[in-house]
């Protein structure tokens, strides 16, 4: 029985864990870093990484496409991005959420939460086309200063998923996946406990990891960054991964689909 391995990382624009902004480090440096966070990926042997934070041309990153460095330097050859923030002109602005993956990708939607050029949040939705068969996957990152933002976050989620049920749920090999970075623990009553309770009413989910924090990685303090696992995936197995790669710390699950 082939175990597959999900990684979700906030990987902060490529400028490491430094508080320091991107726009303040050479293009050199961002390059060396994500060359690292590919040295990470190709060590854990991933099958599919969700990223957030990552720009696909933002001068603020050095003006190149981050999701195709890693997909060169990981083997990792299927990608898609879920941009949720662009501007043109001079200050040129394109970032979001991505998929990295071993398989192909059949299918995706992106959904930014609102219209800002900056700041904005939202979820890719990605179906896999994994060896057990049609894996359906959300990469969401939330807002991170308001609570009544991440649960109105939420319910679009909720939403969308409900017309994905509707639509394309006949070709799913298992239950949605769900990963990325909450910006809210999970003991809170915020937005992790309230997509868990809705994902819940479908099947029985596990959340992961059990233990662990993710940010900031320099002095892991909170957990922010989950994976949701529907019961088709058996014998799932979580760990939090210590890395200085970015402010945020990966979190990686592998299980049994079949």
């Amino acid at each position: 029985m082939a175990r597959l391995r999900l990684l979700t990382f906030n990987i902060a624009h490529a400028r490491g864990p430094s508080p320091i902004p991107q726009v303040l480090r050479r293009a050199k440096t961002l390059r060396a870093n994500l060359l690292r966070i590919a040295e990470l990926i190709r060590r854990l042997k991933v099958d599919v990484v969700a990223l957030q934070e990552i720009d696909e041309n933002s001068r603020w990153a050095g003006s190149f496409d981050h999701l195709a460095f890693l997909a060169e330097h990981t083997g990792l050859t299927h990608s898609v991005y879920g941009i949720t923030n662009k501007r043109l002109g001079r200050f040129h602005l394109s970032y979001g959420n991505a998929v990295l993956s071993r398989y192909p990708i059949s299918h995706h939607e992106n959904v930014p939460f609102g219209r800002s050029a900056f700041g904005e949040k939202g979820f890719l939705f990605t179906e896999i086309e994994a060896p057990c068969g049609r894996l359906p996957l959300f990469n969401i990152h939330l807002n991170h200063r308001s609570r009544r933002l991440r649960l109105k976050q939420a319910t679009q989620l909720m939403h969308h998923l409900g017309d994905l049920r509707r639509a394309r749920a006949a070709q799913w090999k298992l239950e949605p996946l769900l990963c990325g970075d909450f910006n809210t623990p999970s003991h809170l009553p915020d937005a992790v406990a309230m997509l868990l309770g809705y994902f819940e009413q479908a099947n029985n989910y596990v959340l992961l990891p059990k233990s662990g924090r993710t940010f900031p990685s320099a002095w892991p303090a909170r957990a922010l960054d989950y994976v949701l696992l529907p019961e088709q995936c058996r014998e799932p197995r979580a760990r939090v991964i210590r890395s200085l790669l970015s402010d945020h710390q990966p979190v990686l699950v592998d299980f049994v689909a079949d």
